[in-house]
């Protein structure tokens, strides 16, 4: 008796749904899938980068897996979901400088690189830089964050702030909102 109401009441009420499906909701329907952004997407597995400037090596990477990303309707990017290991060279061919995260993405047409998830800088003074996010710009040759970036000092100092900026070799740094703990040598002023 249960199922004899239920399938009377189906079939009483279903006339109904089908009647609120107008030829609008099927124009609507197509505008949805013309809108659809498809990608094609290429993993390379453990693949080694090398980045030159001027006919001379100044960084090699590492990443475990390398994906390239190729929307239909825009520029492509390469993602780096398990982080990369890049050493960084000196003049003389050695390294002075190492970066590590979790995650790397690089826009091809923006020529900047994102660096997110334990990012971790050493420059060649012995300098430590940690953040979330560090940005290399190519063009310009900087790195720079909007997110609070840590410092320490080979000289044990440490200090934290937002606004980072420093240049490719992290010889130097500027950041915004800033505070810590500066280890200073005693001497003569000149």
């Amino acid at each position: 008796m249960k199922l004899k109401t239920f399938l009377y009441g189906l079939f009483l009420v279903l006339p109904l749904f089908l009647a609120s499906c107008g030829d609008d909701d099927l124009k609507n329907a197509s505008l949805v899938s013309i809108n659809k952004t498809i990608l094609s997407r290429d993993r390379t597995i453990g693949v080694d980068i090398t980045y030159s400037d001027s006919a001379r090596v100044k960084a090699k990477g590492y990443a475990p897996i390398l994906d390239k990303v190729t929307p239909t309707n825009g520029s492509t990017y390469q993602e780096m979901v398990k982080g990369v290991n890049i050493d960084f060279y000196n003049p003389n061919g050695t390294i002075d400088g190492n970066l590590v995260c979790d995650y790397a993405i690089r826009k091809d047409t923006e020529l900047k690189t994102e660096f997110r998830k334990n990012v971790v800088v050493k420059n060649s003074k012995g300098d430590t830089f940690s953040s979330q996010e560090l940005i290399w710009d190519e063009s310009k040759k900087i790195f720079y964050s909007n997110q609070r970036v840590y410092v320490k000092g080979a000289d044990g100092s440490i200090g934290e702030g937002i606004n980072f900026k420093a240049p490719q070799d992290f010889s130097t740094y500027e950041m915004d909102s800033g505070n810590g703990e500066l280890n200073m040598k005693e001497g003569v002023a000149p």
